[in-house]
């Protein structure tokens, strides 16, 4: 702000009506930090299946929830900050290890069991049709008794779909969190299949350009390795995870419906990270034969560059030989065009026959000399 219009406003504050808040000066310290937007991407409450309640912040859902003991919070977040977590610890007694990596994020799949509560790491992913490009997220699951919390860093996957679909199967959702944690991971695999999709008409056309020579090819073969590493990364350890949860199925009576539902997703998995491995291990092929074919176009061009300056080199001796023949005759019609009154042979009877004599003996063996050494 410019020093006059500082000015003005302290002038209108000294001058304001009683009860009118006065702006603070610059010696009052800084102004009190504005309260971050909430990161609650929506909260409900379900029982038996069946949406009860939609409550706006954590501690309406807290008050909700105590009040249906037989229901079922599902809240959902985006990137929420360390005042919400912990709030959502407090209340839901989170291990402190989990919700510390909920915070920081960056964490590799995984899945951990903290008394009665599950805690689930998992890497969604999407296609970009415009770039070309695999876009990786994070997403936690917190999955007690009575609640399950997601808290999303990233775009994907679309958790409103799969609230959507769960309130459409009352009998599913009717199962409780283990239910919703299970149709998370469909979600989350499901989403694997347009990436597989598109990786795959990636490499196709990567295939094609390899053999047209394309120059930019290398390059884009090394990126799409990159991201089949993390690709890699986010689907081989979900077959263990999965595995996991079902050998769990006796000791946690988990419902058998929830079973088939699991075992189902997990032969999605199994299928999924075995393309990619096939992707990766292509990639890596293809990257051999581009450096093959690249290697032999150097090849060829040094060989090409090698054929020129050879026949360049033949042609200067060709040329070079021509010129030294021509140069003989030249120096001796020099020698005896000057006009110097005493040159010997000028006034001889043989000196112009023996003239053109020595201009082609010299010729003649310049010739066969250059002849000899294949320059002509």
């Amino acid at each position: 702000m410019a020093k006059s219009n500082r000015k003005s406003v302290w002038r209108r504050a000294l001058t304001a009506p009683a009860g009118v808040p006065r702006p603070a000066r610059p010696d009052d310290g800084p102004p009190p930090a504005e309260p971050e937007p909430p990161s609650i991407v929506q909260a409900v409450l379900y029982r038996d299946g069946v949406r009860v309640s939609s409550p706006a912040t954590l501690a309406e859902t807290y008050r909700a929830l105590r009040e249906q003991p037989s229901g079922m919070a599902w809240i959902g977040l985006a990137r929420p900050p360390a005042a919400e977590l912990k709030s959502l610890a407090a209340e839901f007694d989170l291990h402190p290890l989990a919700v510390e990596d909920a915070l920081e994020a960056h964490q590799r799949p995984k899945l951990e069991r903290y008394g009665d509560t599950l805690f689930v790491v998992l890497r969604a992913a999407r296609y970009l049709d415009a770039p070309e490009q695999v876009d990786f997220a994070e997403l936690h699951v917190f999955v007690g008794p009575d609640f399950v919390i997601t808290v999303r860093h990233g775009a994907a996957p679309d958790l409103s779909a799969v609230r959507r679909r769960m309130e459409e199967t009352p009998e599913l959702l009717r199962l409780g969190p283990e239910a919703v944690l299970y149709a998370i991971l469909d979600a989350v695999v499901d989403g694997y299949a347009p990436v597989v999709e598109g990786v795959q008409n990636d490499i196709d056309e990567i295939e094609t350009e390899v053999f047209s020579g394309d120059p930019e090819v290398s390059r884009r073969i090394y990126e799409l390795s990159r991201e089949m590493v993390e690709f890699q990364r986010a689907t081989r350890p979900l077959v263990g995870m999965l595995h996991g949860l079902m050998a769990g199925f006796a000791k946690y009576g988990t419902d058998e419906e929830l079973q088939r539902y699991l075992r189902d997703v997990a032969d999605h998995v199994t299928h999924t990270s075995e393309r990619v491995d096939s992707f990766r291990q292509a990639l890596t092929e293809i990257l051999t034969v581009n450096a093959t074919l690249v290697t032999q176009q150097q090849n060829a061009e040094m060989r090409a560059l090698a054929e020129a300056g050879f026949e360049q080199n033949e042609e200067i001796k060709r040329i070079s030989s021509w010129a030294a023949i021509l140069f003989a005759p030249t120096l001796v019609g020099t020698i005896y065009g000057m006009n110097f009154e005493h040159i010997p042979e000028l006034r001889w009877l043989f000196g112009y026959p023996f003239a053109l004599l020595l201009m082609g003996v010299v010729c003649t063996g310049l010739y066969a000399v250059f002849k000899r050494r294949d320059w002509l």
